[in-house]
């Protein structure tokens, strides 16, 4: 399992960020924490319980900035994609290098 930090940014995430995901894909949603990746590419976390699941990046959300900047929750592999797509062209997606001098 990873937990570093890096291995977590690759896929647009940081260890103890909240993430939701349904129980048995039905249900109210539940907020927990990320943890890890595991080695298949899942998704390890904590429930509000404390205890750990690993899940694929298509069953849980995080929270990102949308088109206007309001936080809304948005599927890990959607993000996680884009963020691939941003490490691709070379661009850090914190610090744009677009416009420096």
């Amino acid at each position: 399992m990873q937990r570093s930090p890096a291995a977590l940014a690759r896929l647009g995430l940081r260890h103890d960020e909240p993430i939701r995901f349904r129980r048995n894909k039905t249900g109210r949603w539940v907020v927990g924490k990320v943890v890890g990746i595991e080695p298949d590419g899942s998704i390890l976390l904590r429930d509000p319980d404390g205890s750990a699941r690993s899940l694929r990046a298509e069953v849980v959300e995080i929270r990102r900035p949308g088109s206007r900047g309001r936080l809304r929750w948005r599927v890990v592999s959607d993000v996680a994609v884009t963020w691939e797509q941003l490490e691709m062209f070379g661009t850090d997606p914190v610090a744009p290098t677009l416009f420096e001098e």
